[in-house]
């Protein structure tokens, strides 16, 4: 969002207090534009992966708890079929999780693998899961198979078949199990359509996550792959697609796009392993772009106040604020607010709290804390003793920040300079799904197991 004459009386608002009051400004407009067609009061749901701001901040009505017991009252867990790295959604009473389950059924002619690929497809067909828990309880309320299928491709050591995230705008559940299809579903359970946007070829067969973004009536699919990337607008009611933009200097990179209003019109902010760029969501136009990135463009872009805020972290580092309003290539140019090339992430998406832009290094246990604003560091290499490896993104909920460990250490800082350690709880289990935070509950996903908490 631009600076215009409506945000005037907030820029008169002197030092911090004026910085906080324009971030909430604008963290509310974008919640609110996410739920257009639904308005629902943000601190109830948390509708996409990112959450309702779409920076991996918690409603400031959430108030989670900061020890994790899973057998303290008012805990439960439940088992999920099969396995799955997606993080887990809310709205009103339903969380929705994805999973992905091997069957006993070998493949009727064996797939092969690309030569270029560093894993072997699994030959065996697969079971792609949708299910919706009580929020409350944990009970399961209904459970789809959306296909059975082969995997055409292998995967990481520590990926799994379901990685991408669902989303909802409250009238329909919107599921991407990548190279398997995009499903949609009523809120009980009942397919609405599906499309087949045929099979990914991925970087050395990693396998996918291609989580799809609301705008609008339109769901925005960013399908960037080894060959034939291209960004897409489907019909969110009936998956008819309304255009596509190809992409054909981008490779795998997993991110998903930034859905934000800009001077007016409604873009995606897509990060990319060649550039980031911006497209206007009514015909797939290129608005601005922006390279310097590394290989792997994982993480995903947010918004702090009219900037674009861009990172990458694999084998070198770097990270862009771009002014929302750019046009054209500004790769390289005095246009980037800032850059800061230390410390940034490899699979973790960066997270935002007030002016506050959290991050850890690599898919490391390095915390590093900038002014969102400037690129200013407030904090630098702080180790987190326990959380070890990290694929999961931070929360911010509560006052606090919450980093999830793959093995399953949970680490709780103080969402504040000096950003002391308040809390540290460990579960058994591959985490890596990002925590998410609704009123009082937290809700934490391992590869098999879903697990909420609350005062």
């Amino acid at each position: 969002m631009g600076r215009n004459n409506g945000f005037s009386w907030i820029y008169r608002v002197a030092g911090a207090a004026r910085q906080t009051l324009l971030t909430a400004f604008c963290a509310a407009t974008v919640a609110q534009y996410a739920n257009a067609r639904n308005p629902e009061d943000a601190s109830q749901n948390w509708h996409q992966w990112r959450g309702p701001f779409s920076n991996g901040s918690a409603a400031p009505a959430a108030t989670p708890p900061i020890q994790l017991d899973p057998k303290a009252p008012g805990c439960w867990s439940l088992e999920l079929p099969g396995e799955g790295a997606s993080t887990p959604i809310i709205w009103q009473n339903q969380v929705f999780t994805l999973s992905a389950e091997r069957t006993d059924r070998s493949a009727e002619t064996p797939v092969q693998p690309h030569p270029d690929a560093k894993t072997q497809p699994p030959n065996m067909y697969y079971r792609f899961i949708v299910t919706s828990a009580d929020r409350q309880t944990g009970k399961i309320n209904w459970q789809k198979i959306a296909i059975e299928q082969v995997p055409h491709e292998g995967k990481h050591t520590t990926h799994t078949y379901a990685a991408a995230s669902p989303t909802t705008d409250g009238e329909r559940l919107y599921v991407s199990f990548g190279s398997r299809g995009l499903f949609c579903y009523s809120m009980s359970g009942e397919l609405i359509w599906q499309k087949d946007p045929g099979d990914m070829r991925t970087r050395f067969g990693w396998g996918e996550a291609v989580t799809p973004a609301l705008a609008d009536d339109l769901l925005i699919v960013n399908w960037d792959a080894e060959e034939g990337s291209f960004i897409m607008a489907l019909r969110s009611d009936s998956g008819e697609e309304v255009w596509r933009q190809e992409r054909p200097d981008e490779k795998t990179s997993w991110n998903t796009p930034l859905i934000t209003r800009q001077d007016g019109r409604t873009i995606a902010v897509v990060n990319g392993s060649g550039k980031a760029r911006a497209y206007s969501v009514a015909d797939g136009t290129v608005l601005w772009e922006c390279g310097g990135q590394t290989t792997n463009a994982i993480p995903s872009p947010l918004q702090f106040e009219e900037l674009a805020i861009c990172m990458s972290g694999y084998r070198s580092a770097a990270s862009f604020a771009i002014p929302l309003n750019s046009s054209g290539d500004i790769s390289g140019t005095a246009k980037i607010r800032w850059s800061f090339p230390e410390g940034t992430p490899y699979v973790p998406s960066p997270t935002l709290s007030g002016n506050r832009l959290y991050f850890t290094g690599n898919t490391g246990d390095i915390l590093t804390v900038l002014d969102a604003g400037t690129g200013k560091p407030l904090l630098q290499k702080k180790r987190l003793s326990g959380v070890g490896n990290c694929y999961a993104s931070p929360l911010a909920a509560g006052g606090h920040i919450y980093i999830t460990g793959r093995e399953g250490t949970t680490v709780v800082l103080q969402d504040k300079p000096p950003f002391e350690v308040v809390a540290s709880s460990s579960l058994e289990g591959n985490f890596d799904a990002s925590p998410v935070a609704v009123g009082n509950q937290l809700f934490l996903r391992s590869w098999n197991t879903l697990y909420s908490f609350s005062k």
